[in-house]
């Protein structure tokens, strides 16, 4: 290949990369899509299961999440209200890349937390 093919593919992968992480980043994002892929939960819910985020981080992050089309918000009428988040297909596409991404977190402890 080429020098300047080899340039254009390595600009669209950055550009890939940086779509990527702009919807998955931070310290909350991924934990609340694995929270959800055990099942469609109500907002108490995701935050007993990652036990330390606030409220109101938590709605920051649920918004963004469904903004970007990797959950839906769905509110049903009743009383009180009762509000259901749960991944859509582009969340639940997620799964294989959290999946090595958890893989490679118990592999880097195991390797190098675990040393020190």
């Amino acid at each position: 290949m080429t020098k300047i093919k080899n340039d254009k593919i390595c600009q669209t992968k950055l550009m890939a990369s940086r779509d990527a992480l702009a919807v998955i980043q931070g310290k909350w994002r991924i934990p609340i899509i694995i929270s959800l892929t055990y099942g469609d939960k109500r907002f108490g819910d995701i935050q007993k299961d990652i036990g330390d985020i606030s409220p109101k981080m938590l709605s920051q992050e649920l918004k963004s999440l469904e903004e970007n089309k990797i959950i839906t918000r769905t509110m049903y009428d009743s009383m009180p209200v009762s509000v259901i988040y749960s991944l859509t297909p582009l969340g639940k596409s997620l799964k294989t890349l959290i999946d090595e991404l958890l893989d490679w977190g118990i592999h880097f402890r195991n390797t190098i937390i675990k040393k020190k």
